[in-house]
């Protein structure tokens, strides 16, 4: 697998590692509800590990081994200073850019994890789980209005707006602070909305973050 390394949207490489994925789910009711989830009450927190970041523009490709991969396209924001028990104001200032990412799923490993009361690490940390687009500077956007897509062979799949996320990405950093510390390099995954589903060969991806940013990818294989 070829190393990860984030890089801005014009191509130059981001300075920084890449140390962990911070990853929330059901950050969107809707989302929750199509896969007949509770809505949660407090952030629902895990990580992905820096091993499952892939960049997005390349194809995709899973063995059939690994069962149905689901697709959940998110906002991804980068982290630029070490945070620990962040106020509002130093979670701001903390982001130095955003971008897109895939959290991709095992979903039949999923629910059988979550039937027993395990993790779900095996359905969501596996190699390549996050393809990453490039980055973009965060003062381009405003943070708490951010729209982005996913279209399917020309088709709409998913749209997304931060107004909707039931844990805004400013408190929702800050959240995350003050359980571990955020380091520069880090990501944050922001949640998925509905319309998530299974990867099949040959179909084409384009993720749109307003019209910032554009990249596409081909599913070569899966299963």
């Amino acid at each position: 697998m070829d190393s990860y390394q984030h890089h801005w949207k014009d191509g130059t490489p981001v300075h920084l590692p890449l140390g962990k994925i911070v990853c929330v789910g059901r950050n969107y009711a809707e989302h929750a509800k199509e896969l007949n989830n509770p809505v949660p009450s407090e952030p629902l927190l895990f990580i992905k590990p820096a091993t499952s970041a892939a960049h997005v523009t390349r194809p995709l490709e899973f063995p059939a081994s690994h069962g149905e991969v689901h697709f959940e396209t998110e906002l991804a924001v980068l982290i630029g200073k070490p945070l620990t028990n962040a106020s509002a104001s130093e979670a701001q200032a903390a982001i130095l850019g955003y971008g897109l990412a895939l959290d991709l799923t095992l979903r039949d490993l999923q629910s059988q994890l979550k039937e027993k009361g395990h993790p779900w690490e095996r359905a969501k940390a596996f190699d390549g789980a996050c393809p990453l687009s490039p980055f973009v500077a965060a003062d381009l956007f405003r943070n708490d209005h951010i729209t982005f897509s996913l279209d399917i062979d020309e088709q709409r799949q998913q749209s997304g707006d931060s107004r909707d996320m039931l844990f805004p990405i400013i408190p929702l950093i800050a959240h995350i602070s003050r359980h571990f510390t955020l380091m520069p390099g880090d990501v944050v995954l922001t949640g998925t909305p509905k319309g998530v589903g299974p990867l099949v060969s040959g179909q084409t991806l384009a993720l749109q973050l307003e019209d910032q940013l554009s990249v596409s990818t081909k599913v070569v294989n899966v299963g």
